[in-house]
């Protein structure tokens, strides 16, 4: 199981995906509000929250959208506090996690590494089979799970494929 991760300092997304007989499945998904108060104190509610969500879902892995650079750089700042609490909160509980460009999971899921939220949104809900629309920052959390889900897929594909390669080059020097 994985648990993706849409860091903000007001609303964080998760989402966790698994792997089934092959075929991805929602297991939950929603979104971390923060509400009003310190820096800290809404940094601190991330810390806990995903702390509570990894305790309650026990997830093998973790995926989170890297930051990217905002035209203002405070929102980009507090972006990279949102992203470094909720990944204190992984590593407190020693799982691996994994970070991937936002372009690259719009990309993977919708087609294209600018699409909108509301493509997002609908792409997940297609992919995952939802019966309703998850809210954009749940929507976010569960492409980048999804998204992590493929990578692995691929790599596993890959390593086999390398490894068959190197049979095969075997065979022949023999």
């Amino acid at each position: 199981m994985v648990l993706g991760i849409d860091p903000g300092l007001r609303r964080t997304g998760f989402g966790l995906v698994r792997l089934e007989s092959g075929k991805q499945q929602w297991v939950g998904s929603g979104t971390i509000q923060t509400g009003e108060g310190s820096t800290a104190d809404r940094l601190g509610r991330i810390v806990e929250a995903v702390d509570e969500l990894i305790r309650c879902y026990q997830p093998d892995e973790a995926a989170i959208e890297e930051v990217f650079v905002n035209v203002n750089p405070r929102s980009t700042l507090l972006l990279g506090q949102a992203r470094g609490a909720a990944i204190a909160a992984i590593a407190l509980h020693k799982l691996p996690v994994h970070e991937y460009a936002a372009m690259q999971i719009k990309q993977s899921i919708a087609g294209h590494g600018r699409a909108a939220k509301a493509q997002m949104q609908w792409m997940v809900q297609r992919l995952l089979a939802l019966e309703g629309s998850p809210t954009p920052d749940a929507a976010d959390a569960l492409a980048c799970a999804l998204y992590h889900l493929q990578s692995r897929k691929l790599g596993a594909l890959q390593a086999l494929q390398y490894g068959r390669g190197r049979l095969q080059q075997r065979s022949r020097r023999r």
